[in-house]
């Protein structure tokens, strides 16, 4: 098989049979032979029903439903393990990803050997308010900034091809849908190239997303994301050097202290006790807080050396 398309949504009835007849014509027009598997996150309007009558009316239409709405990235997550074609698209089900991308991301796979493709809307101005477009622009400057993918200017968007040995070695979860580039990338799989794509104005319904909501949560996950790929098989190297330097920077502050006690004893000056200057619980605090991080360090690397995945590596060939 030559592409499987999955589609995730959450209440999107109105543009799915549309949405099918589109990828259908596509994709015979350029004899790619193709699944689609729509995956439904817990939508309460009829898209399961429609979903349903397509995959009687075609073999090609596969659909897996949510008992409750879990969110975008599990809905790719299910629908890549149970994706078989050669290459697997991504596109949303709201009509504002265009099937007719879908031959030359297919092509940039298979004949340019890009691992990941990612669409880059050129005219979301047309269809987005500004409280959606201002938010992006921060997110994805920030997101390539940390992930070090700078030929990436639309890592939010839906419509994305990959090789299936991509789609099979990375763990989409939480709302991580925003950086499967970045995964893909931690995985080894750094041929990562970027498609210009046209963006559609909405035909049916209203956004299911708010811009700024995304971009506070989009810039959490990355965080979480970047430390956890930079530390976290290793959290003694950030949580022991922090440890470390605060706890001695507090001892120098508590020795700095003591020896000017003694200096203006032995000098016969009168000074203050040392307990009644604040430098001293400044600096007590320090070394408490600088002890605590470093333990915190050892036990995160304790947690590491026993979890199942500590020795999980990606593997591309064996001879």
């Amino acid at each position: 098989m030559n592409i499987t398309v999955v589609v995730p949504l959450y209440n999107e009835a109105e543009s799915l049979p549309e949405l099918y007849g589109w990828i259908d014509r596509v994709c015979r027009n350029h004899n790619l032979t193709y699944e689609v598997i729509f995956v439904n996150d817990g939508s309460t309007d009829a898209s399961w029903n429609i979903i349903e009558r397509l995959a009687s009316e075609h073999d090609e239409v596969h659909g897996i439903k949510f008992r409750r709405n879990y969110g975008k990235s599990p809905a790719l997550f299910c629908g890549f393990e149970q994706a078989q074609g050669d290459v697997v698209i991504t596109m949303d089900a709201d009509l504002q990803d265009s099937p007719d991308e879908i031959p030359e991301l297919y092509n940039m796979i298979v004949n340019d050997g890009y691992d990941l493709v990612s669409g880059y809307k050129m005219n979301r101005s047309k269809g987005d308010p500004l409280s959606k477009t201002i938010p992006t622009k921060l997110f994805n400057a920030t997101a390539r900034k940390v992930s070090g993918i700078h030929n990436l200017h639309d890592f939010n968007c839906g419509l994305k091809a990959y090789r299936k040995e991509v789609v099979k070695n990375i763990e989409v979860y939480g709302e991580m849908h925003r950086y499967i580039p970045y995964l893909a990338k931690n995985a080894g799989f750094d041929k990562i190239g970027e498609k210009r794509v046209h963006h559609q104005a909405r035909k049916y319904g209203e956004s299911k997303f708010m811009g700024w909501n995304r971009f506070v949560n989009g810039y959490l996950d990355l965080m979480t994301l970047w430390f956890l790929s930079t530390f976290g098989r290793k959290p003694m190297h950030v949580f022991g050097f922090l440890g470390s330097l605060v706890f001695f920077l507090g001892l120098i502050a508590v020795i700095a202290i003591g020896a000017d006690k003694l200096w203006a004893l032995y000098n016969g000056i009168p000074q203050r006790l040392i307990t009644d200057t604040p430098y001293f619980y400044i600096s007590l605090t320090m070394m408490v807080i600088g002890t605590q991080l470093f333990i915190a360090g050892f036990l995160g690397d304790l947690i590491s050396r026993s979890s199942q995945g500590r020795n999980e590596y990606q593997i591309e060939k064996t001879v």
